[in-house]
């Protein structure tokens, strides 16, 4: 996908302008990203700054070339979803000699000292949630029989990979360990369920492999998916093998980012539930916080221990996140006004 962009800063000029901010996105191939983007924009924009959004398209040699056209360009500050988090260090090099601050969006910036701040949800808790609902719908506590699931991570370049693994695993650990959750592939090592950029039809295809051989002959009862558009391929390859019919109920199937067509999915029983992220007020806070830290005044960082990112800790802004299934659907999404009720 080319990167039809051109026109997003000057669309985004303040009427008192008090600078160019850098707002770099990791791709459009997800619609998540462009809301983000976007509500960057405007928020800056609200704060009488320009915003100039750029999306890498999962490129990370695209995303440097961006950031150094921007600091090119001027930028008093960047603000950047990483699509390799640690393949920016000579640019953020760059950014460090010249004194513009680095924001990392949602995913940590590895191994550079040049990143300022952090601004994301708490991942670990993500993980820990999307755990607690296989916990909790396959009553692994009190099951009379082993229950089988497969479990899948995102990209392993992606730091939030790691905390979303992290969370999950220190819920069903215990249960794979003693042999209440049986995972039939094997698979329980991190390095081992890696999907490359978050590629849902990468997982269509692992699973497909899996249901064909594994699976032949014995029942899926979960599927343990970090983010909705692996969600939505992993239930199709359960469908096509007849899962979701009458007598073969489909596997519980978690999911993150509350993304339309999963939360249509849940509305109609297929997929169990996805972790809310309310990016909208991820955006408010990311902007306060190139605000503040151009404006000189503190930031109130609630986590200033866990993200070491192989150079230093960097301070971060965690919010919380909501697991969202069919009993809470329109109190979280629609009553909220993330979505309107004819979308869902």
């Amino acid at each position: 996908m080319a990167t039809p962009l051109v026109g997003f800063a000057a669309g985004a000029r303040a009427a008192t302008d008090r600078g160019t901010i850098g707002v770099s996105m990791p791709t459009m191939g997800s619609l998540r990203w462009v809301y983000d983007g976007l509500g960057m924009m405007r928020a800056l924009n609200q704060l009488d700054y320009t915003a100039d959004l750029q999306y890498a398209n999962d490129s990370p040699a695209t995303q440097v070339a961006q950031l150094q056209a921007m600091l090119d360009k001027g930028a008093k500050m960047l603000v950047i979803g990483a699509v390799d988090g640690s393949s920016l260090t000579s640019v953020l090099a760059e950014a460090g000699k010249r004194g513009v601050k680095v924001l990392a969006y949602d995913r940590l910036i590895r191994n550079t000292p040049h990143v300022d701040s952090y601004a994301t949800f708490d991942n670990f808790m993500v993980g820990e949630l999307q755990a607690r609902d296989i916990e909790s719908r396959l009553k692994l506590a009190s099951a009379n029989r082993p229950c089988t699931a497969e479990l899948y991570a995102g990209d392993a370049e992606d730091n939030n990979t790691h905390m979303f693994f992290d969370g999950s695993m220190s819920v069903l650990k215990r249960y794979i360990d003693s042999g209440q959750l049986v995972v039939g592939s094997g698979k329980t090592a991190l390095k081992d369920i890696y999907t490359s950029h978050w590629n849902g039809l990468l997982a269509k295809g692992r699973l497909q492999g899996e249901l064909s051989t594994v699976y032949a002959h014995r029942r899926l009862d979960a599927v343990l998916s970090p983010y909705d558009g692996i969600s939505i391929e992993v239930l199709n390859a359960v469908k096509f093998v007849g899962y979701g019919q009458a007598g073969q109920p489909f596997p519980v199937v978690t999911g993150q980012d509350a993304e339309l067509a999963s939360v249509r999915s849940i509305r109609h029983g297929e997929q169990s539930s996805t972790v809310f992220k309310d990016t909208r007020l991820l955006v408010q806070q990311s902007a306060k916080m190139v605000d503040d830290t151009l404006s000189g005044r503190a930031i109130a960082f609630n986590d200033v221990k866990t993200y070491h990112n192989g150079q230093k800790i960097v301070p971060a802004v965690l919010l919380k996140p909501v697991l969202v299934d069919r009993a809470n659907l329109d109190a979280v999404l629609v009553d909220s006004g993330y979505y309107k009720r004819e979308q869902v």
